[in-house]
C-alpha cells in the first residue's frame, strides 16, 4: 500500500533499516525513541491531558510525571535502589502499579511483573529468582510475602508526594540493556522471566505509533482514542501494548480495577467514552451470556479486539451478533509474552475473508514456519511458527539453556506452536505441546504435575485442559493413587496452597489404574484426554 510505502520508506516518520540487535541485522525503526527514559521525559509536554483515569480518579500527564519524579527521588536517595537493580510490583491493577513501573524506570532499574494471582510458594520462588531491590505489593498480596514490601494502599502515595519539586535524572542506558522482566509459565514446571530491553518496548511504541498514523491517513483523529485497560498488567497486553505507548502518544488510558463484572466495565466504557477494548475471550463470552446489553451507550466503541487465547470463528460470530461493537471493528491477534506485541493481527476484512486465521504478520516481524530440521517451508506446509524482530524478548532471565533453546544463531525465536500460511495469513494448528489457556492464561501441566506428586499417596499424575464454556478451557487432573485415593477436595486444597488459584485442577479422575504409556514409557497424553472426555 501507498501509504504504508510513504510512512516506513526512507525518511519516512516511521522509516524502517536494517541494524545489528544482539548479533543479527533486523529491521528496525529508524526515529525511534533510545530509552523509555527518554519517552517518560517527553511526556510532560502532553501536561494536563488525561493519562490515567478510574472510575474515582483521573491522573493527568503532569501530575503523572511530577509523581514518578517524586518517587523516583524516594527510590534513588531514600532507599538506595541503583541502576540494574529490580523492582518487583505484586498487585492488582490501580494507577500506583502504573506510576511504580515508571519509577523505576526513572532510576534506571528493572520492572518485575509479578502474577497477582500467585500462591506464596510461587512468589517465594520468584523472590529468589529476581532478588528484588524493592517489592511493591498492595495489601492483600504482601500478606503473602515474607520480608519487608511499600504498599500499593500507604507507602506509594506517600513517596508519590515526597519531593513535590523533584526533576527527573534518568541514568543513562544502552538500548538492549533489560528494562522490564514478566513471567510466563513454565513447561517444565518453574516460571519463566522473560527479559523485554528498552529497545524492545521502544520499537512497540513505535509499532503503535505507526498504527495511529495509518489512522489519521485514513481520516481518523488517533489523539481522540481512549482505551480501556481491563486486563492484568503484568501482561504485555496491557502494560507493553496500552500504558507504555499511550504514555508516548499522550492518549488516555481508562483503568478498570477490581475482577471483570460486565455492568461495570460497560458503565466506564459509556462514562468515558472508551473507543478501543482489547479482551480475552472469556470477557466475550461473559458478555454474550450477560444478555440485553442496550441499556448502554456504547455508540464510541469503535475497535475491539480479542487476545490472549484462541477463539473460534462460530463464536466470533455470536459475538458480533450479541455485541455491536465487534461488529465491523472487531480484530484477531496472536502473540507471546516472549514476543513483547502481536505476532500476527487479523484485521476485520482477514476475519471475514479467512475465518480462523489469525492475519498476516505485524510489521517489523520476520515469520516463518520451519520443518523439524529448522529449515523454512512453503506456503501451505504445516512446521513450527518462528519470528525474529525487534521486538522479541533478549532472553529468560538467569536462564541461559531455556534463552538457547528459544532462540537460534541467528536470532530467530521458536514458539514451539505449530502453524501454516495461507494466502499470506497465519492459520495456527496447533499451540505449544500440552499448553493449557484458562480465561485468558497459560497453565502448563508440567508445573502442576510437580506440585501433586508431593502429595503423599499419588503413585503418578497427568493434567490435562478440558473444554469450558465460559473459560474455554478449565484445568483437569488424571491421578493414580497408591494405596488408599485422595479425596479431590483433599488434593485441591493441597494444589491451592502451592499455587495461583487458576492453576488448580476444577476437574478430578482418581484411579488405581497406571496410566497408559507407549514403549519409551511416555504417558499417551492424547488416550487419556479421551478416556476422560
Amino acid at each position: 500500500m501507498e501509504t504504508i510505502r510513504k510512512l516506513t520508506g526512507p525518511g519516512g516518520e516511521f522509516e524502517l533499516r536494517e541494524e545489528d540487535v544482539l548479533g543479527a541485522r533486523l529491521p528496525v525503526f529508524a526515529g525511534r525513541a533510545r530509552s523509555l527514559g527518554e519517552v517518560l521525559t517527553r511526556s510532560v509536554s502532553y501536561g494536563d491531558r488525561d493519562y490515567l483515569v478510574t472510575a474515582s480518579r483521573r491522573m493527568s500527564f503532569a501530575e503523572h510525571a511530577a509523581a514518578v519524579a517524586s518517587m523516583a527521588k524516594a527510590l534513588r536517595d531514600d532507599l538506595g535502589v541503583r541502576p540494574g537493580d529490580r523492582i518487583a510490583i505484586n498487585a492488582a491493577n490501580s494507577p500506583e502499579w502504573i506510576v511504580s513501573f515508571w519509577a523505576t524506570i526513572a532510576v534506571g532499574g528493572i520492572a518485575v511483573g509479578y502474577n497477582a494471582w500467585w500462591a506464596p510458594r510461587e512468589i517465594e520462588y520468584a523472590l529468589g529468582h529476581t532478588d528484588p531491590k524493592v517489592v511493591i505489593a498492595d495489601e492483600k498480596r504482601a500478606a503473602l510475602i515474607s520480608e519487608d514490601v511499600l504498599t500499593i494502599e500507604k507507602d506509594v502515595p506517600s513517596l508519590m508526594a515526597r519531593y513535590p519539586d523533584a526533576r527527573f535524572e534518568i541514568p543513562e542506558v544502552a538500548e538492549d540493556d533489560p528494562a522490564v522482566i514478566l513471567y510466563t509459565s513454565g513447561t517444565s514446571g518453574r516460571p519463566k522471566g522473560a527479559v523485554h530491553s528498552h529497545r524492545n518496548l521502544t520499537s512497540v511504541i513505535e509499532y503503535h505509533r505507526f498504527n495511529d498514523a495509518m489512522m489519521a491517513a485514513f481520516g481518523m483523529d488517533p489523539s481522540t482514542r481512549r482505551y480501556l485497560l481491563a486486563l492484568p498488567l503484568f501482561h504485555i497486553a496491557c502494560l507493553h501494548n496500552l500504558a507504555v505507548p499511550r504514555l508516548a502518544t499522550g492518549t488516555a488510558v481508562i483503568l478498570h480495577e477490581g475482577g471483570f463484572d460486565v455492568d461495570r466495565v460497560l458503565g466506564l466504557v459509556e462514562r468515558e467514552r472508551v473507543t478501543n477494548w482489547g479482551a480475552v475471550p472469556t470477557m466475550a463470552h461473559r458478555m454474550v451470556e450477560h444478555g440485553d446489553l442496550s441499556k448502554y451507550d456504547l455508540s464510541s466503541l469503535t475497535a475491539f479486539s480479542l487476545a490472549t487465547a484462541p477463539s473460534s470463528p462460530a463464536f466470533k460470530a455470536r459475538l458480533q451478533t450479541a455485541f455491536p461493537p465487534a461488529k465491523g471493528g472487531l480484530v484477531d491477534s496472536y502473540g507471546l509474552t516472549e514476543s513483547c506485541t502481536a505476532i500476527s493481527t487479523a484485521t476485520p476484512a482477514d476475519l471475514a475473508e479467512a475465518p480462523g486465521t489469525l492475519g498476516r504478520p505485524t510489521i517489523g516481524v520476520q515469520l516463518e514456519i520451519r520443518d523439524a530440521g529448522n529449515r523454512p517451508v512453503p506456503e501451505g506446509v504445516e512446521g513450527e511458527v518462528c519470528v525474529r524482530s525487534a521486538y522479541n524478548m533478549i532472553g529468560y532471565w538467569r536462564d541461559p539453556e531455556a534463552t538457547a533453546r528459544a532462540f537460534d544463531e541467528d536470532r530467530w525465536m521458536h514458539t514451539g506452536d505449530i502453524g501454516v500460511i495461507e494466502q499470506g495469513r497465519l492459520r495456527l494448528t496447533t499451540r505449544r505441546s500440552d499448553l493449557i489457556i484458562r480465561g485468558g492464561e497459560n497453565v502448563y501441566p508440567a508445573e502442576i504435575e510437580n506440585v501433586l506428586a508431593e502429595y503423599t499417596g499419588v503413585r503418578e499424575c497427568i493434567v490435562i485442559g478440558a473444554p469450558h464454556p465460559d473459560l474455554g478451557q478449565e484445568v483437569a487432573a488424571v491421578v493414580v493413587a497408591n494405596g488408599p485415593p485422595p479425596s479431590p477436595e483433599d488434593l485441591a486444597a493441597f494444589a491451592r496452597e502451592r499455587l495461583a488459584y487458576f492453576k488448580v485442577p476444577t476437574r478430578w479422575h482418581i484411579t488405581a489404574d497406571p496410566l497408559p504409556r507407549n514403549a519409551t514409557g511416555k504417558v499417551l497424553r492424547k488416550q487419556v484426554e479421551e478416556a476422560v472426555s
